[in-house]
């Protein structure tokens, strides 16, 4: 890949991730999206309130962290094109002008608080992102081995490089605690006393069905954008690691001890044993083959979960959280909604690759 090809790639990678991690802060900002109407609140008010007023150490956390990816998302982006200096002032600008924006909006919503807290800590973690993005973007292990893994294991092209924020996008779906393993309804445990196990349950077929569809489309993903079947195995391997662990430690964290493995369960256990006989049967598929294959799994997928799997609100599972606090909600609204768009976003990749042959396949 040439140089100028290279920076195409990466900036379009980038831009995918930051249009998404937008779509992600906006999300969260103005859900539940309900109820909007004039509350009477001027907004000077709001920047002149005091900065400490019903707010916490664990909500300035949160918000730096939660606009640190859009830092350096975006500070990636303007490095590319400027000097250090001037892309960290132009992000920090954009992450306050989206702080700002998302603040004033939530003055219309009864169940949301405008903050100016929120919009100082957001801004410096817009700041923290920027300054890793100026950081890291010069050094040699970034600029030169991640575009040689890049050209060396995918197949070129921005339909590619969708396909990768697509990848992204399923991890992020995949890795909260209170769903199973690849599954999209939400774990609810029934009120339970203390060193009494709970009551045994039927095994649901219909869950597992859905579990091995989420790995076929997956799978089948992976499939159309590595060069090598090889990768694709090993790539599959490496995502299911990566989702058990990250399923593990987040349960750790924020889960009570005894639904600490809930998300492991027999039925999570059977879909993915399925979905691997089956996408093992898979790899001497050709490109339409494998492009089938996700046609299928993304359809049935969209079928079951809608019309025949009962939907579980987000709220369900906040019986398994130590923690109460609001942010967890959005989060587990945010997940079910990118459970509910991803299919949608494969079938519009899959339609926009329909006329490929797929020689790297």
């Amino acid at each position: 890949m040439n140089p100028v090809s290279a920076h195409l790639t990466h900036a379009r990678l980038r831009g995918y991730l930051l249009g998404c991690y937008v779509l992600f802060i906006a999300y969260v900002s103005l859900s539940p999206f309900t109820g909007w109407r004039e509350l009477g609140l001027e907004f000077s008010a709001v920047l002149s309130a005091p900065l400490w007023h019903t707010y916490t150490w664990f909500d300035a956390l949160v918000n730096v962290l939660a606009y640190l990816p859009f830092g350096l998302l975006l500070g990636l982006i303007f490095r590319t094109h400027l000097g250090a200096g001037m892309s960290v002032v132009l992000t920090v600008l954009c992450g306050l002008g989206l702080s700002v924006t998302m603040e004033y909006t939530q003055m219309y919503l009864p169940s949301r608080t405008s903050s100016n807290m929120d919009m100082l800590t957001n801004t410096l973690g817009t700041l923290l992102g920027v300054t890793l993005a100026v950081l890291i973007a010069p050094r040699d292990w970034f600029a030169l081995h991640l575009t040689r893994l890049r050209t060396t294991l995918f197949v070129e092209g921005g339909l590619a490089d969708f396909g990768l924020a697509l990848v992204a996008l399923w991890i992020f779906a995949q890795i909260n605690p209170s769903l199973p393993m690849l599954g999209n309804v939400f774990i609810s445990e029934v009120l339970r006393q203390p060193f009494v196990p709970p009551p045994p349950t039927s095994f649901d077929w219909l869950e597992s069905m859905a579990v091995m569809l989420n790995l076929l489309m997956v799978g089948a993903l992976l499939r159309t954008l590595l060069l090598e079947r090889r990768h694709a195995v090993i790539g599959l391997g490496v995502l299911l690691c990566l989702v058990a662990f990250t399923k593990f430690v987040t349960a750790a964290l924020l889960l009570k001890s005894w639904a600490l493995l809930l998300w492991l369960n027999g039925e999570a256990m059977a879909g993915i044993l399925c979905g691997l006989l089956l996408l093992t049967a898979a790899l001497w598929l050709g490109a339409r083959g494998v492009r089938s294959l996700a046609w299928f799994a993304c359809v049935s997928y969209l079928l079951l979960t809608h019309l025949v799997l009962d939907a579980s609100a987000p709220s369900s599972a906040m019986p398994l959280y130590q923690w109460r606090y609001l942010h967890l909600l959005n989060y587990n609204g945010l997940t079910q909604t990118v459970e509910l768009i991803f299919p949608f976003l494969m079938l519009g990749y899959l339609w926009r690759g329909r006329e490929e042959v797929g020689d790297a396949v």
